[in-house]
C-alpha cells in the first residue's frame, strides 16, 4: 500500500518510520483506517509520499513510512490535531504502543534492499566515543558481501532524542551473515556503554520462516547451517503427512506435487515452523550467552535426531504395517 508523488526526495528531506502491532482479526479494518490517515497526511505541506508494509517473519509489526521535504513539515504533520484525532479513532486496532524513528537529511534507497534501523540513547558526554564506535562498526559492515551503505542521524529536537543508524544489505542472507558474525559480537562488546538500543529490520522480501525479536539485546538469527537443519526437521513430517492425506485423491504425480508443495508452503510458514520447530529447537537456535557452544550443539543435534527418528518410526509403521502404499 504505497502513495508516492512524482517529485524526487530533496536534500534535507525527513522520514518517519512508525511500527504498530495490529490486533488479530482487525487487519482489514486497520488497512482501511490507515488509507484514511495517509490521505490526510497527503494534504499537508511538503508531503512526498507514504508506504505501508504488512508484517513478515522478519518484521513483526505493520510499518508505516512517511516522507516530507523538511523536518518542519514532518513535525507539523506528526504534531497536528488532525493526526491526533485519527489516532484516537484508530486506537482500538492496536495491541500496545507504537515505535517511531525519525530520519532527517538522508536519502531513501530506490531498490528493495533489506534495511536495519537502530536507535540509541546516548549521553551528551559520550557522543564523540559513540561516533568513533559507529565508524568502526561501519568499516566492518562494509567488508561483508551485499553491503549497500550506512547512514547515521542525530537526534531531532522536538521529535526524538535517539541517535538513528541505518545500514542496508542487498538480501536477508547477506544481512544475517553480518548479524551472526564474530566481528559484530566483538564490536557490540566494545560498545557496551551504548547497549540501550532498539533494532528494527525492514524486510521488503518474503522474509524468513524464523521469527526474531526486534529488541537489539536479543541474540542474532541462527546460522545458515542451523536454519537448514531446522527446516529439515519441519519439512519431513509436513511433506509425508501431506502425501498420505492427498494419496486417496488419486492425483497424477505432477498434479499431486503441485498441490502438495502449495499446501506445504502454507503449513510450514504458519504452523510447522513457528509452533513446532522454533519451540522444539529454541535453545539450540538461540542459545543463552553463557552456554557452552559444544554442549549446546550436542544437545541440539540430539533433539534433531530424536525428532526425526520418532517421525521415521511413525511413518514406517503407518506405511508398512498399517497401510501399505502401492
Amino acid at each position: 500500500m504505497t502513495t508516492e508523488k512524482p517529485t524526487g526526495q530533496p536534500q534535507g528531506a525527513a522520514t518517519v518510520i512508525i511500527g504498530r502491532k495490529v490486533k488479530r482479526g482487525m487487519e482489514a479494518e486497520y488497512e482501511k483506517w490507515q488509507q484514511g490517515v495517509n490521505a490526510a497526511a497527503a494534504r499537508y505541506a511538503g508531503h512526498l509520499g507514504a508506504e505501508v508494509s504488512p508484517p513478515t517473519e522478519r518484521q513483526p509489526d505493520w510499518v508505516v513510512v512517511y516522507r516530507f521535504d523538511s523536518v518542519a513539515h514532518l513535525q507539523a504533520w506528526i504534531n497536528s490535531a488532525t493526526r491526533q484525532r485519527l489516532l484516537d479513532a484508530g486506537e482500538r486496532y492496536f495491541d500496545g504502543p507504537a515505535t517511531q524513528q525519525v530520519i532527517s537529511g538522508g536519502s531513501q534507497p530506490a531498490d528493495p534492499l533489506v534495511t536495519v534501523v537502530v536507535t540509541h540513547h546516548v549521553h551528551p558526554d559520550q557522543v564523540d566515543d559513540f561516533l568513533a564506535w559507529q565508524r568502526r562498526m561501519s568499516r566492518e559492515e562494509g567488508r561483508f558481501e551485499g553491503f549497500r551503505g550506512t547512514e547515521i542521524f542525530r537526534p531531532i529536537e522536538g521529535l526524538q532524542d535517539e541517535w538513528t543508524t541505518l545500514y542496508r544489505y542487498d538480501n536477508a542472507e547477506h544481512l544475517d551473515a553480518w548479524l551472526t558474525s564474530d566481528k559484530r559480537r566483538e564490536l557490540l562488546a566494545e560498545g557496551q556503554r551504548f547497549d540501550d538500543f532498539r533494532l528494527r529490520t525492514i524486510d521488503h522480501s518474503f522474509g524468513s520462516w524464523f521469527a526474531f525479536e526486534e529488541n537489539g539485546k536479543e541474540l542474532p538469527p541462527p546460522s545458515e547451517t542451523k536454519t537448514s537443519i531446522a527446516v529439515w526437521v519441519g519439512l519431513y513430517p509436513t511433506v509425508v503427512l501431506l502425501t498420505l492425506a492427498l494419496h486417496p485423491l488419486g492425483m497424477p504425480l505432477w498434479l499431486g506435487l503441485l498441490v502438495g508443495n502449495l499446501f506445504s508452503s502454507f503449513i510450514m510458514s504458519f504452523l510447522t515452523m513457528p509452533h513446532y520447530v522454533n519451540r522444539l529447537l529454541k535453545r539450540w537456535l538461540w542459545p543463552p550467552p553463557d552456554e557452552s557452544p559444544v554442549r549446546g550443539n550436542l544437545v541440539g543435534l540430539g533433539i534433531v535426531a530424536a525428532a526425526l527418528g520418532f517421525w521415521a518410526v511413525v511413518f514406517y509403521l503407518v506405511t508398512q504395517r498399517l497401510w501399505t502404499l502401492p
